[in-house]
């Protein structure tokens, strides 16, 4: 049986040495005490990890068995012809408590020799830190030849496009983008179902043994993107429509009713308090809406309520 109700997952938390306790202190979420978590991941299909419905009538079931036997109620009769074996997307939040590697993920290409799965991404920044910022692509006028030399040199700064970022910013990192996420940072991530990352750059980390974090030069330098300079940020108001997913911001001041014409949606509470089918949902909540309810209504119980609002491109 299946509830026409919004659905929810169980959360997995990661272990990262970038992480902290960001995801407790400001969106109350239980950590364990002796490990840095960097990351929740709260909708994933991987063979590593799988999200779990945690309530209801399909308690138990993964969302690998969601997309593979009851597609076309939860996801919806458009994405049957989708061919992908496991659910496209992988939704998370990021404690940067601090500084992540500079990194790049692979771009599909027919000349590349390696083989990372290609991820495209989106980061909305829901808590910052007074002084945050990122890198994202090149200062104008970089090259493959002044990266090479920065990055021997030890002169990354000079050449990478820094952005200071505040509190409902959003970056869109298409494949091939250089980037990193400064410390102090909270971010909702939405991302193709991938997890390869070619690590460029680690800071000098080393972990309480005293080593450091593999690097991934070679396979670096194959994906990025050298064209791709200086990306703007989006600011408050937060939309992307890429071939891979279509995010977008909603803004809540009164109860809105919605029709999914048999469409699923991926919602994610920002700010305030927000109420669906007798369910409410705080500031770092995920829950999925199953195509089956043709109708739904999004009730707003605080001032200054917004939501994301993810779906899968037809």
């Amino acid at each position: 049986m299946i509830s026409p109700s919004p659905i929810t997952f169980k959360p997995l938390l990661m272990e990262r040495p970038w992480g902290g306790r960001l995801l407790e202190t400001e969106l109350h979420i239980p950590l364990p005490t002796s490990v840095l978590i960097g990351e929740l991941w709260a909708l994933v299909d991987r063979p590593e990890a799988q999200s779990i419905v945690e309530t209801g009538p399909l308690q138990g079931t993964s969302l690998h068995e969601l997309w593979s036997h009851q597609r076309a109620a939860i996801f919806g009769a458009k994405h049957l012809n989708n061919k992908a074996t496991s659910f496209p997307l992988l939704c998370k939040i990021l404690d940067a408590t601090e500084m992540l590697s500079l990194q790049v993920h692979p771009r599909r290409t027919a000349t590349s020799k390696f083989h990372g799965e290609p991820k495209t991404e989106f980061w909305y920044f829901l808590k910052t830190a007074p002084d945050a910022f990122c890198y994202a692509g090149l200062k104008k006028g970089g090259s493959r030849t002044m990266f090479e030399r920065a990055l021997k040199n030890g002169t990354l700064d000079k050449i990478l496009h820094r952005i200071a970022v505040k509190e409902e910013d959003s970056l869109f990192i298409p494949s091939g983008r250089l980037h990193a996420l400064g410390k102090g940072n909270l971010v909702i991530e939405i991302q193709q179902n991938s997890d390869t990352t070619y690590r460029v750059f680690d800071w000098n980390r080393r972990d309480h043994e005293g080593r450091t974090r593999s690097l991934h030069h070679e396979e670096a330098m194959d994906s990025i993107d050298f064209e791709d300079e200086e990306p703007s940020l989006q600011t408050r108001g937060s939309a992307v429509a890429s071939d891979y997913f279509h995010t977008e911001k909603w803004n809540l001041e009164a109860p809105c009713e919605i029709t999914n014409s048999e469409e699923f949606a991926i919602f994610t509470c920002l700010t305030g308090k927000v109420e669906c089918q007798d369910k409410t949902f705080h500031p770092g909540n995920f829950f999925l809406l199953p195509a089956l309810q043709k109708k739904f209504t999004l009730t707003p119980l605080t001032h200054n309520t917004s939501l994301l609002c993810t779906r899968l491109p037809s």
